[in-house]
């Protein structure tokens, strides 16, 4: 079935969007390489020396945080050979990183420092052989790169798909992400491509299927012709027999200090293009780093934040929070994983079609997409 002209359903992308090598190839080139891409949170590196590895597209990119307490990115690419400066996703390099091949030894602000034989080499250019640097930006606490020569600003962006979703920037600021702590981490890895895990996160027509304790907490969530398929930038109210955004309904954190009155009970969920979800409530923040690995594969992070003293201090229990958006996400990319097989198949070779309650948010995510991608398309 394809939607026509006169129809009232819309039709997705085709098949090959979900399934060709030669489209994940151009997505990693037009996409993840050319934008501000989220790689993690700024505590995950607190102190000189300690490093992050992420994939980032095609490229390895290492991020580190020197001496004067500036974190900064690197491919990580020896320049001697080519190896991999750094092996494990996570680690701590002390004052200098060492390549594990031939011992090339590069500061924490990426200069060549020394190399093996060095007396035989002195007339070489130290200056000419530092690490290839990437542009780092933080944001709310959050890491991101970009590999393109010059990006524009982050805040550039970001902002405006804040304010597409919130109609308010200073609404999303009280959340303060920056000043929150991880409480929970859960990674995944999903067999599915990407996009299909985007087009769920952006309609609620689903939600009354496969979403019981979700539909349970914010029974909006329930109707399948929930709004217009929009965003409601006032936010979605939890039930009014429920005492908080969890999996029993029961569990009473402190509100996050900055939020108004008016931020009490409700919830907001966002894609930030192009691998971020975030999701507010007034007593936690939920973030998610997607990964594409393949175009029918992609690794997923979600973390649970809370304010410090709620995580340190031993008085709260996290765990009932943390346990509802953990079986929303199991739900969720099972879903993805129940459509990948069938984007090879010939009935949907020319894609499927978005009912009118998925069309808004979803149509907004296909311009996006496809203008980033250009002639590639």
């Amino acid at each position: 079935m394809t939607a026509t002209q006169d129809s009232v359903l819309a039709p997705t992308l085709s098949s090959r969007y979900y399934t060709d090598s030669a489209v994940f190839e151009a997505e990693n080139q037009h996409i993840f390489e050319r934008q501000w891409y989220y790689v993690g949170r700024a505590d995950d590196i607190p102190a000189p020396g300690r490093i992050l590895r992420r994939q980032v597209g095609r490229e390895s990119v290492i991020l580190v945080r020197g001496r004067d307490q500036v974190v900064r990115g690197f491919l990580n690419v020896c320049r001697h050979r080519g190896a991999q400066l750094c092996l494990t996703d996570t680690g701590d390099v002390g004052k200098a990183i060492r390549c594990p091949y031939h011992a090339w030894t590069y500061g924490l602000d990426g200069k060549l420092l020394a190399a093996p034989n060095w007396e035989a080499m002195e007339s070489m250019d130290r200056e000419e052989y530092g690490l290839h640097t990437v542009h780092v930006e933080q944001w709310e606490g959050l890491l991101w790169v970009n590999l393109a020569p010059s990006p524009t600003p982050l805040i550039d962006q970001l902002r405006p798909q804040i304010e597409a979703r919130l109609a308010d920037y200073s609404k999303f600021e009280r959340y303060r992400l920056g000043d929150l702590k991880v409480g929970g981490r859960v990674e995944y890895e999903v067999v599915a491509n990407w996009k299909l895990i985007y087009e769920n996160f952006q309609e609620c027509y689903h939600c009354g299927t496969i979403h019981p304790e979700l539909v349970r907490t914010i029974p909006e969530f329930q109707s399948p012709a929930m709004g217009t398929g929009g965003y409601d930038p006032t936010g979605y109210a939890i039930a009014g027999d429920l005492e908080s955004f969890s999996l029993t309904g029961r569990t009473v954190l402190p509100r996050l200090p900055h939020l108004l009155p008016e931020d009490d009970r409700l919830y907001y969920g966002m894609v930030v293009r192009p691998n971020c979800f975030i999701s507010l409530v007034s007593d936690h923040v939920i973030v998610h780093r997607f990964e594409p690995v393949a175009p029918d594969r992609t690794r997923a992070v979600c973390e649970w934040l809370f304010p410090a003293d709620v995580v340190d201090s031993g008085d709260y229990q996290v765990d009932d929070a943390v346990a509802l958006f953990s079986k929303v996400n199991e739900q969720d990319f099972a879903a993805a994983e129940w459509c990948q097989p069938n984007m090879s198949s010939r009935a949907y070779r020319e894609g499927g079609v978005l009912v009118p309650s998925e069309q808004t948010q979803i149509g907004v995510f296909y311009q996006w997409y496809l203008s980033s991608l250009g002639d590639a398309a």
